[in-house]
């Protein structure tokens, strides 16, 4: 099977960029989502619907940089 669909964009979840990789293989969409700024993978996420997993992934990127302390340089 190949990923069809594939989309990749880059937003701001507080105050983190993250870029978002979504994709489709069969009828499931997948999606990815990375913080920018390390390169580091944050979630995967799969759902019936782009919006869905993008969705999920936001809000599992959202409870994760919540927690993470900003030091000041």
């Amino acid at each position: 099977m190949k990923p069809d669909a594939y989309a990749e964009r880059t937003v701001e979840v507080d105050g983190w960029r993250v870029t978002l990789t979504s994709y489709r293989m069969g009828g499931i969409f997948y999606c990815k989502a990375d913080n920018v700024s390390p390169g580091a993978w944050l979630t995967r996420t799969t759902a019936a619907t782009r919006e869905e997993a993008e969705g999920n992934a936001l809000k599992r990127a959202r409870e994760l940089l919540s927690r993470t302390r900003r030091q000041p340089v």
